[in-house]
C-alpha cells in the first residue's frame, strides 16, 4: 500500500476510496495530516470511525517521532527521530537572531560515501517517505516554541543523506510544506543542498523550483574533488558548472555554493583561484564552512590564517562570501557530524 502523505493533496482528494465522501470530509483529512501533523490515522479527531477503517485499509501510514533531544552550550539542538519502518535519523534546530533554522534530513544514511562526512559511515541505507520528512519540520517546530519562543523560520535539506536521490518523495514533501493548505511556508525559507547531482538539478530547473538550491563543492579541482566526493567521478565539474549554468538561466535563482575548508588539501590561494573561475559562470555566492572533525577521517579544519587568505582573495574577486563558524559541535549536530547515534 502507498503511504498517504507521500500522495499529492489533489492526488489523495481523487482516490477511489475517498470518492464518495462529501469535499468537507476530504479537507478535514487533508487539514489533519498537513497542517495539523498527526501521526496516525486515530488522532483524525472529527473523522468518522468508518472513514478511518477506509483509510486504514487503503493508506499506511509512516511516522518519525523524537526520541533524543542534545542541547548545545551555543542554544543549538540536536534532535533524534525513531521511524516507524525502523531506523533512525537525526535533525537540528540552529537558533541565530530572530530566526531559527531547522536542518532536516532526507534520508536514513547516505550512499554517496564522501570521504569526510559521518553520515558516509552509517551501515545502513534508505529514503525517507515525505511523511517522514514532514514530521522534521512539525516537531522540531514544536521544539523550537517550546525551547526559542518562537517557530521554526527557515528549513534546510543538508542533513542526513542527499534529496536529490530522494526525489519525487522530497518534492512532495516540500509541496505540502509550503502549500497554503499545509503549512504554508514560503519555498524562498527552504534551502536544498546536493552533492552535485546533475540529472536531479535538471529536473529542478524543470519544475522551475521556487525554493534555493546549495551545491556542496569543496574543491574546483576534479583530482582533489573526486579523492574526497565519489559522486565527482560521474558528474564531474564541467557538467555540473553547465547544469548549473541551466539551472540559472529556467530559475533565475543565485545558487549557493558551500565549501568546507579542510587544512593543506583545498584551503590554499591556489584553491581559492579555481574556485573564482568556477563561479564566475553563474550567479551565486560562497559559504566558506568550517570543518568540524569526524573521528577516524583524518581530515582537519583549516587554519584562521589560511580561512582568512582564502575569504580574501575571493572577495578581491567580487564575489559574494559568508564565513560559516560551527553550531553544536559539541553535540555533534555540526556540518558533516550527523551520523544516526544512539545517544
Amino acid at each position: 500500500m502507498e503511504d498517504i502523505r507521500s500522495i499529492a493533496q489533489h492526488d489523495l482528494a481523487k482516490h477511489p476510496c475517498l470518492r464518495d465522501e462529501k469535499p468537507f470530509r476530504v479537507k478535514q483529512i487533508t487539514e489533519w495530516l498537513y497542517r495539523k501533523g498527526i501521526q496516525d490515522f486515530g488522532q483524525m479527531k472529527n473523522v468518522p470511525a468508518a472513514t478511518i477503517t477506509l483509510l486504514k485499509e487503503h493508506f499506511t501510514f509512516s511516522a518519525a517521532h523524537i526520541t533524543t533531544v542534545l542541547r548545545s552550550n551555543d542554544k543549538t539542538i540536536k534532535t533524534a527521530f525513531q521511524l516507524t519502518r525502523g531506523g533512525m535519523i537525526e535533525g537540528v534546530l540552529i537558533p541565530s537572531g530572530d530566526r531559527v533554522t531547522a536542518c532536516i534530513s532526507s534520508q536514513a544514511g547516505c550512499k554517496l560515501n564522501c570521504s569526510f562526512c559521518a553520515t558516509a559511515r552509517m551501515k545502513s541505507h534508505q529514503n525517507l517517505l515525505a511523511g517522514e520528512i514532514i514530521d522534521q519540520v512539525f516537531q522540531l517546530n514544536i521544539l523550537s516554541e517550546k525551547e526559542y519562543n518562537t517557530g521554526v523560520s527557515n528549513i534546510v535539506l543538508m542533513g542526513m543523506g542527499e534529496p536529490l536521490l530522494n526525489y519525487d518523495e522530497v518534492m512532495t514533501a516540500i509541496n505540502h510544506i509550503t502549500e497554503k493548505e499545509g503549512m504554508g511556508i514560503s519555498p524562498r525559507r527552504i534551502t536544498l543542498s546536493t552533492a552535485g547531482i546533475v540529472p536531479g538539478i535538471r529536473r529542478l530547473a524543470a519544475n522551475d523550483v521556487k525554493f534555493n538550491l546549495a551545491v556542496s563543492l569543496h574543491s574546483a579541482d576534479d583530482r582533489i574533488r573526486s579523492s574526497i566526493m565519489p559522486v565527482n567521478k560521474k558528474y564531474p565539474l564541467a557538467e555540473l558548472s553547465g547544469t548549473l549554468q541551466e539551472y540559472h538561466h529556467k530559475t533565475r535563482q543565485r545558487i549557493t555554493i558551500e565549501y568546507i575548508l579542510f587544512d593543506k588539501l583545498n584551503d590554499s590561494v591556489e584553491d581559492a583561484k579555481k574556485l573564482a573561475v568556477f563561479c564566475r559562470a553563474f550567479p551565486c555566492k560562497i559559504n566558506i564552512i568550517e570543518y568540524n572533525p569526524v573521528k577516524g577521517t583524518g581530515f582537519k579544519p583549516s587554519s584562521d590564517e589560511r580561512t582568512e587568505a582564502f575569504s580574501r582573495f575571493l572577495e578581491s574577486r567580487n564575489m559574494i562570501v559568508n564565513i560559516r563558524r560551527s553550531r553544536g559541535k559539541d553535540i555533534d549536530a555540526a556540518c558533516g557530524q550527523l551520523a544516526g547515534k544512539k545517544t
